[in-house]
């Protein structure tokens, strides 16, 4: 089922992307789960070890905004997986390289608990809890369905990323510069003068 459709069935309102921006300003201070970061420096985090492993333009936003839904109002993951909330907000912002690897990130947990016998022991308490309400890890079955999908590749590289940037005090560009590459990796057909009232400051 493609985003449109899932958008239709779910009335999920895609989101603008003045609203990634204030989000990303102004809602993301507080901390990330169960850990000692905040969500805005998680992001960050996340979207820096996307760079400096090489990734592309599209997968580094992917990392980025990887969890935009959880500042979302009223939003619980419980009932909605916020990789596939997120997935939606963003699917007139950007095409299916920057919202699929989001959309599967959270699978993608299950895929690695499956495939990598000391993947589960590697995760912090707060993941480790999450899993649970998450579904567990995947069947042999389930994993072989997943990583057959496109882009469960990425999914699985910024799963990784994103275990990874949960470091207390670690040094990552600033806001503002993944900014000017989001406007970069927007979707051809996104209104680009919308662009031009965003107002920003460095995080």
């Amino acid at each position: 089922m493609n985003a449109f459709v899932q958008r239709q069935q779910k009335r999920i309102t895609p989101i603008a992307f003045s609203t990634v921006i204030e989000w990303l300003q102004y809602r993301a201070g507080g901390f990330y789960g169960g850990e000692a970061i905040t969500q805005l420096e998680h992001a960050l985090q996340c979207a820096s070890l996307a760079m400096q492993d090489g990734a592309s333009d599209t997968l580094i936003i992917a990392a980025l905004l990887h969890d935009i839904a959880h500042l979302a109002d009223d939003e619980t993951d419980q009932t909605f997986p916020h990789g596939e909330l997120a997935a939606l907000q963003l699917a007139d912002l950007f095409d299916e390289a920057v919202t699929e690897p989001i959309r599967l990130h959270v699978d993608a947990k299950r895929y690695l608990c499956a495939a990598d016998p000391l993947y589960w022991s590697g995760l912090s308490e707060a993941s480790q809890r999450s899993l649970i309400w998450q579904g567990g890890p995947f069947t042999v079955t389930q994993a072989t369905d997943f990583i057959s999908q496109p882009y469960a590749e990425d999914a699985v590289r910024l799963r990784q990323w994103d275990d990874a940037a949960k470091v207390v005090g670690a040094k990552t560009p600033e806001l503002v510069y993944f900014i000017a590459l989001m406007e970069t990796c927007m979707d051809k057909g996104t209104d680009k003068h919308r662009l031009q009232h965003v107002q920003w400051v460095e995080a």
